[in-house]
């Protein structure tokens, strides 16, 4: 007989598909968990490493506070995801996606690393310059040992992997892939290339697409991500997760002028952060760039395109005086006054900027043209200007007069109006016309002439020195009512001339020639482009700059 007691025994109940599921579900887990990190580091900080390797390495509050955040993220578990937002050219990406690694691979060869940029040009730099470092500091070419060994065919400078480890670096720009690629830290470094691309709702989806489809599917329970970038629109990639992920980032904002008492660098309202790049000259930077531009790149707070980039205290009008007699030119000395200056407007470049529809409906856009003079302290002055709805064989007509009036060099007109029959006209006439390389959208085109306007470089006419269809007081309105207005021709008109006046370079030649009030002039625009460069990383020399397609 049986035993009562066994009998009263009831058995565990464990079927065989939840050890088989459970199974399952441990190697995956253990497939993208890395390995426990070593007890201590021969380096405390991305930057201590960096000293080490390169003693010309420069060590800011900033980027400090970044070494400080970069510790946190991978040794606690309180946090996970990290955002960080500074000034560009303040030394971010050395820091996070070059030494960082390097520190995280010393430490924990079995780490696996992708570093994400906007190019699979860029993201590959950073991971050749790591492993330059790693070949070369090996013991034996240098007294410096990182003890990293790559694997014989680890011939890639993005893609490599560690000998004897599971460690890997792998580097993508956004439309790459990082399929069948498990990750253990993902960096993800200015995922945004310029202000055209920020303002693109295309391009932005696609860097959504990318986190959505192709980031979150390689990251495992333990995968840490830090992205560190410029922001430039309030829904670019760090401002969007902040919404759509609330309470899953630790958010680090890094602005270049401290707004409130609780700055994380510890500083005052209004002192400027301590610059990798020397003694920068933040205040001229602000005053070059913009308030738009000033508060994204460089506060790190973008805000809506939603009306007010132009302002109604900003604009300035010039005034005419009579002619001086005295001076002999084509304009027999014509001049104006910009609020107590005199301005001499055969001294000027004069040239034209015209914005082109083809239809007289009411609902139609017009066809404007301005008529610009700029001065060689920088101003850029609308002399005159006119407003119609007309057909395509009558634009020649409303714009000779004004350019013959004004004995302007150039009429500048959009690209893709350069097959239309007022450029052919203006050819047969000998006039110089030339294409404007302008089909971004209208916020970001328009962004040089704020900064002009905000700076009280942009002067208008008085009421009533133009036609009633073109009267100042409808170039002021359709301004600050920019973007959200009905029409806005005259703001084309207005930012294809400072895009005229920022691209239009001076050679070398004519430099040595300028007046001093030519060098000053000149200077002023030299800054903006100085600024624009280190926004951006475009060189404000080259052809590039010249053919921004604002």
């Amino acid at each position: 007989m049986l035993s009562g007691s066994w009998m009263n025994q009831r058995p565990k109940m464990t079927t065989v598909t939840d050890d088989v599921i459970s199974g399952i579900a441990r190697a995956m887990l253990k497939r993208y968990e890395p390995p426990s990190p070593k007890e201590k580091r021969r380096w405390p900080t991305p930057g201590a490493l960096a000293r080490t390797l390169d003693p010309a390495t420069i060590q800011t509050p900033a980027l400090r506070l970044i070494d400080d955040e970069l510790v946190r993220l991978v040794d606690t578990d309180a946090i996970d995801k990290l955002i960080i937002s500074m000034p560009p050219q303040e030394g971010k990406s050395v820091r996070v996606s070059y030494r960082f690694p390097q520190w995280l691979l010393e430490h924990d060869p079995d780490l696996r690393i992708a570093i994400v940029s906007y190019t699979d040009e860029m993201a590959r730099r950073h991971g050749a310059e790591i492993k330059r470092d790693v070949e070369r500091f090996n013991g034996v070419d240098s007294p410096i040992d990182l003890g990293i060994r790559l694997r014989q065919d680890s011939r890639a400078a993005g893609r490599w992997n560690i000998r004897d480890h599971k460690g890997s670096v792998y580097c993508v720009g956004l439309g790459g892939s990082l399929t069948g690629k498990p990750v253990d830290i993902l960096i993800i470094d200015d995922p945004i290339k310029n202000l055209e691309e920020a303002h693109s709702e295309l391009y932005r989806k696609r860097l959504k697409n990318f986190w959505q489809a192709v980031a979150i599917p390689r990251m495992s329970p333990t995968t840490k991500v830090v992205i560190i970038q410029t922001r430039w629109h309030e829904d670019d990639l760090a401002g969007w997760l902040q919404v759509n992920e609330p309470g899953q980032w630790r958010v680090v904002t890094i602005p270049a002028q401290a707004e409130s008492h609780d700055d994380p660098l510890g500083r005052k309202p209004g002192e400027f952060m301590v610059s990798a790049r020397g003694r920068r000259k933040w205040t001229q930077i602000r005053q070059n760039v913009g308030s738009y531009v000033w508060s994204a790149l460089y506060q790190g707070a973008p805000r809506p395109a939603a009306g007010g980039l132009f302002k109604r205290a900003y604009m300035r009008y010039w005034s005419s005086l009579p002619p001086d007699v005295s001076r002999h030119g084509q304009l027999h000395g014509a001049r104006v006054d910009l609020g107590g200056r005199i301005v001499y407007l055969d001294d000027c470049w004069r040239f034209c900027t015209v914005d082109l529809a083809a239809s007289t409906k009411t609902s139609a856009d017009w066809t404007v043209c301005g008529v610009w003079a700029l001065s060689l302290d920088g101003d850029l002055i609308l002399l005159d200007g006119d407003r119609k709805r007309i057909q395509e064989e009558q634009h020649w007509k409303l714009i000779r007069p004004l350019k013959e009036k004004w004995s302007a060099d150039v009429v500048y007109v959009e690209s893709r109006m350069f097959g239309t029959t007022m450029v052919y006209e203006a050819g047969k006439s000998g006039i110089l016309v030339k294409e404007l390389k302008a089909d971004t959208d209208k916020v970001t085109r328009a962004l040089p002439a704020t900064v002009r306007a905000e700076n009280g470089r942009l002067w208008l006419p008085t009421v009533g020195h133009m036609p009633p269809d073109c009267d100042v007081k409808i170039w002021v309105n359709e301004l600050i009512s920019f973007p959200n207005a009905s029409h806005d021709d005259c703001v084309d008109v207005v930012a294809y001339a400072a895009r005229v006046d920022a691209t239009e370079l001076l050679s070398q030649a004519d430099r040595q020639s300028l007046t001093s009030g030519q060098r000053n002039g000149q200077s002023k625009r030299d800054d903006i482009r100085d600024a624009f460069e280190s926004a951006t990383g475009v060189d404000g020399n080259g052809k590039e700059y010249r053919d921004l397609r604002w």
